[in-house]
C-alpha cells in the first residue's frame, strides 16, 4: 500500500475505512464506526494518510490519528510542573488516537504520524493554548513508541497508562 504525501480530513465518501486494520480492535473499531460520527458531532478530527487510489474508487487508509481537547488535574504532573500552573483543572490536546495499517507497518509512517500529530497540536496551540499533548498507551509497546520522543508517564488512565509532552517541547521540535 502506499501512502500519498500528506495528512487530509477524513472523509467517509472518499476514504475506505471498513478495510484499515492496523491490529489493535479498538483502534479499527473508530476508525470504522465512530470517527465520522465524532467529527459530525464536534468532539475531535481525524486526519488521515491515504492511498494512492484508483479513479473512482474510495482509498485506502494507510495511518490515521485523532485529536481532541481535554482536561487534567494538575496534581497528576510532576510536583517542579504543578507550582507554575493554576489551581485548576489544566488544558490539554488529547492525541486520541494514532494507528498505522499493518501493510505499512514497518516503514516509519508510525514516527511520521506522529509528528504531523503535533505539528497539527502547534498550529492549534497557536489559537487555543494548551499545556501539553497527552496520550493513552494501549499496550506497554504503544508507551515505549510514545517515550522514546520524550513522552513522559502522567499517571493511569481508563486502566491505560497515559503520557503527555509538555507544550513547551513540541514547540521546540519544531523551532
Amino acid at each position: 500500500m502506499k501512502p500519498k504525501s500528506r495528512f487530509v480530513e477524513l472523509d467517509k465518501t472518499r476514504h475506505e475505512r471498513t478495510s484499515f486494520d492496523c491490529g489493535i480492535n479498538l483502534l479499527n473499531e473508530f476508525i470504522r464506526r465512530s470517527a465520522a460520527r465524532h467529527r459530525a458531532a464536534g468532539v475531535s478530527k481525524t486526519m488521515v494518510l491515504p492511498a494512492n487510489a484508483v479513479e473512482g474508487e474510495k482509498a485506502a487508509i494507510c495511518a490515521y490519528y485523532t485529536l481532541s481537547h481535554t482536561q487534567i488535574e494538575r496534581q497528576t504532573l510532576p510536583p517542579t510542573l504543578v507550582k507554575k500552573l493554576p489551581r485548576y483543572p489544566v488544558p490539554v490536546l488529547l492525541l486520541a488516537q494514532l494507528a498505522v495499517h499493518k501493510e505499512s507497518q514497518g516503514e516509519g509512517l508510525g514516527k511520521v504520524t506522529l509528528i504531523r500529530a503535533l505539528r497539527h497540536c502547534l498550529e492549534i496551540n497557536v489559537h487555543l493554548p494548551s499545556y501539553a499533548v497527552i496520550v493513552d498507551a494501549l499496550t506497554e509497546e504503544v508507551q515505549s513508541f510514545y517515550e522514546q520522543y520524550g513522552f513522559q508517564v502522567l499517571d493511569r488512565h481508563n486502566s491505560h497508562i497515559r503520557l503527555f509532552l509538555p507544550m513547551k517541547t513540541v514547540e521546540k521540535l519544531f523551532s
